[in-house]
């Protein structure tokens, strides 16, 4: 029909008021285009064979971490595994209008369960870094060839001898011929090689720092603060039998693989997020403290047989610690318990219970000897010690116990290190 113009009248095309979404019933992969109404109480989900599927607004859910901007994946409960895909933004938004529990999360009924599960986490946790770590530490330890161990001690040799230099120069060695000599001279009298897993080799490294320690494969290192601090040879030699004594059972080593093993398990629980670091620092040293504890009295042992068997008063070993502590005071409290070795005062009454009824003779080297260590380092020191003048008429830099012993291998002399 046309009208008296002779033109047709427009007609409207009818808007499709229907909505669709892709509904799984959770029991087979077909995916079915289903009709949805909303009323006041439910969300009606029409099959394409009729089926109606009435899901309350206060049950359904909205699933989070999908990738529908827009959209909205639902489902009803916690416990349905049915799931409808809304595409439709206009909807999803009524939806998200009208549905009063939509981002609502599972409660958690089952507070026994999880925290026996996290109280077993935490025993495995404990298990591992306490019990599984130090027993395959030990065995490692026994297992690895000399020559791994020896590198091992030489790479971190060089690396702390970077750490304690300045201005980008290593740490100077100390390599006077007659100082060496009376280093060998102390060794040969202190005659440990019977129980030398391989031979050690005694470095002195011109630097401040009170202190000794042992690396792997039978490196032992002085330091020139050390041999300042002794007041006789015999305090020197009861340091450096310490120090063997950590060569002899293998301590540096130990002490290497136990660390790699807990801070490796303890990366895994931690990883790498804003005071982590410090998470792991911590309890590292708090782990490891124990064992460097029982790895330190062990030293201190063999170094009271061994300035025995040698005739040297194993009360030097006493000596030189009593003084430490009256210079620098003792672990106490709960600085104690993180201190990577016993107390002093234990280890002072050790050495001089260890002196008791026994025969001294010779002195461990002669009093030229010692002078030749003493002066092995040259003059050098003194150009470093000396004070400097600043702004404030000058200052001096003190020996300290307190300074990190980098890639610390068997223990150091200091209580607090």
């Amino acid at each position: 029909m046309t009208d008296i113009y002779g033109a047709a009248p427009a007609v409207e095309e009818p808007e499709d008021k229907a909505v669709y979404a892709d509904y799984v019933d959770g029991t087979d992969p077909v995916m079915h285009r289903v009709s949805l109404e909303l009323s006041r109480s439910h969300l009606n989900i029409i099959m394409p064979d009729g089926e109606r599927i009435l899901w309350p607004l206060d049950e359904v859910r909205a699933l989070k971490d999908q990738a529908y901007s827009d959209g909205v994946v639902l489902a009803q409960g916690f416990d349905d595994m049915a799931r409808l895909k809304v595409d439709n933004p206009f909807v999803a938004k009524e939806l998200r209008a009208v549905a009063p529990r939509l981002n609502r999360a599972q409660p958690v009924t089952n507070w026994g369960r999880i925290g026996a599960w996290a109280s077993g986490a935490v025993a495995s946790v404990a298990l591992i870094i306490f019990v599984l770590v130090p027993i395959m530490a030990d065995q490692l330890a026994t297992y690895l060839p000399p020559e791994g161990e020896q590198a091992l001690g030489d790479a971190t040799f060089e690396q702390i001898r970077g750490a304690l230099g300045r201005e980008n120069a290593a740490v100077r060695l100390c390599e006077d011929s007659d100082g060496l000599a009376a280093i060998d001279a102390m060794v040969d009298r202190l005659a440990p090689d019977d129980d030398l897993p391989y031979p050690v080799r005694i470095a002195v490294l011109d630097h401040e720092l009170v202190n000794a320690f042992a690396l792997p494969g039978g490196r032992v290192i002085l330091f020139r603060g050390l041999i300042d601090e002794a007041e006789n040879p015999e305090e020197v030699a009861s340091i450096l039998a310490h120090e063997i004594g950590h060569v002899v059972n293998r301590d540096p080593t130990r002490d290497a693989l136990r660390s790699a093993g807990s801070i490796g398990v303890l990366g895994l629980l931690f990883g790498d997020f804003a005071g982590g670091t410090v998470v792991l620092m911590l309890a590292n040293q708090l782990i490891n403290a124990k064992y460097s504890q029982a790895a330190e009295t062990g030293a201190d042992d063999y170094a009271h047989d061994l300035m025995r068997d040698a005739g040297l008063d194993p009360a030097a070993l006493g000596t030189i610690f009593q003084r430490l502590m009256d210079e620098y005071g003792d672990a106490e409290g709960i600085a104690a318990h993180f201190a990577s070795h016993p107390q002093m005062i234990r280890r002072i009454e050790s050495a001089q219970a260890a002196s008791e009824g026994g025969e001294y003779g010779l002195p461990v080297i002669t009093e030229a000897q010692w002078q030749d260590m003493r002066s092995m380092c040259g003059d050098s020191h003194a150009e470093q010690d000396a004070p400097k003048d600043d702004e404030n008429g000058g200052g001096r830099i003190e020996r300290r116990v307190d300074e990190p012993d980098a890639g610390r291998g068997g223990g150091t002399l200091g209580g607090e290190n």
